[in-house]
């Protein structure tokens, strides 16, 4: 019997891209028979909150950055050719045009498959985001979790 091979993904940035990129490999991965695990910090853990506002008690930094953070998947901008907000909006038409999944699809579809979806938690401390504000089945850990997976994992990727 072969053992399975790890995919490990750090999803450190919170442009659409570069999160449909992320999300793209992952389910990829995982269609291939891969165990694989996304850990989401700083920026990347955009991807992983509600779209809807959640209530939930902040300090007035906490509150800040909620503000300045988009909201859910669907609200993250591009890399590159924002356009003042614009961009997002011409790659998601350009993206339906070709039948090319959504970020907050591909993100259904990796929990569909069993893509371990990991959220800092030391990041969610810093930028005051609480487990209430993010999607469910969301794992939390620490970068000593993500350390332990990436040891031994045949693919590991920082996007």
């Amino acid at each position: 019997m072969t053992e399975r091979k790890t995919t490990n993904i750090i999803l450190f940035s919170g442009d659409y891209d570069k999160a449909m990129a992320a999300y793209i490999i992952a389910n990829g991965a995982a269609a291939y028979d891969h165990d694989v695990t996304i850990f989401h910090t700083f920026w990347g853990l955009n991807a992983l909150r509600k779209e809807e506002m959640v209530p939930v008690k902040k300090g007035l930094m906490e509150r800040m950055f909620a503000k300045m953070m988009p909201r859910g998947a669907d609200k993250m901008g591009l890399s590159n050719m924002n356009f003042l907000g614009m961009g997002p909006k011409m790659i998601k038409d350009v993206m339906k045009k070709h039948n090319a999944m959504p970020l907050p699809d591909l993100i259904s579809m990796a929990q569909e498959q069993e893509v371990n979806l990991v959220a800092c938690t030391m990041t969610m401390d810093l930028l005051g985001l609480q487990k209430e504000e993010l999607l469910e089945d969301v794992e939390y850990a620490g970068v000593a979790a993500y350390l332990a997976d990436a040891e031994n994992g045949n693919v590991n990727l920082f996007i």
